[in-house]
Formats: C-alpha cells, sequence, structure tokens
C-alpha cells in the first residue's frame, strides 16, 4: 500500500507527463527505487533524494510530504513565504514594492 508521498509522486509525475525512468533520471536514482516510493510503505528517502523529487516534479518536498490534504499551492506559498522571511532587507523591499506594482495593476 503506497504512502501519502507516494500517493503524490505518481500523481504529480503523471500530471508532469513523466514516466518512471524519466522522473528516476531526474533525480539520479532507480526506476525501481521511484517505483517503491510510488507504490509501497517504505521509509522515507533521504531529505536529498526528497528534495530532488520535488525539483523534478516542480514543487516543495513540504507539499510530498503532508500528511493532510493541503493544495500543491498552499505548499508553495509556504515554502515562498519561508524563503522571504530569510531575505535581507533590501530584498523584502523590493519584493513588496513588486507586489504593490501587481496589486494595481490588476485593479
Amino acid at each position: 500500500m503506497p504512502t501519502p508521498l507516494g500517493v503524490r509522486v505518481r500523481e504529480l509525475r503523471g500530471k508532469r507527463g513523466l514516466t518512471l525512468e524519466a522522473l528516476a533520471a531526474r533525480v539520479g536514482s532507480s526506476k525501481s527505487y521511484m517505483w517503491e516510493i510510488e507504490n509501497k510503505d517504505v521509509a522515507r528517502p533521504s531529505a536529498e533524494i526528497l528534495h530532488r523529487i520535488a525539483a523534478a516534479l516542480e514543487t516543495t518536498a513540504e507539499y510530498l510530504l503532508a500528511a493532510d490534504e493541503g493544495t500543491e499551492a498552499d505548499a508553495a506559498d509556504i515554502a515562498f513565504f519561508r524563503r522571504y522571511r530569510q531575505m535581507k532587507p533590501r530584498g523584502k523591499r523590493q519584493l513588496r514594492e513588486i507586489l504593490r506594482i501587481l496589486d494595481d495593476e490588476e485593479e
């Protein structure tokens, strides 16, 4: 029985049009290991492999590991805010200005 991680990996792999072989190549892992992640209740992959899987699937590790029904967009927002909080003050000001400009354009 697959874990929530396996279900999400399979779902996103399908949405991205990737075969198991293509995902494995992007991750730098074997096709059989990717199959195990998708289909078996195996131990979680290492943090490094998990981040490679997330990058290959254009998502976040948080989304792949989430036990709740949060959406991929929710996980991306959380990851974005975490990265924002680590920015230097100048970068934060610039990003807030960009957001202000984009908000003004929507009106």
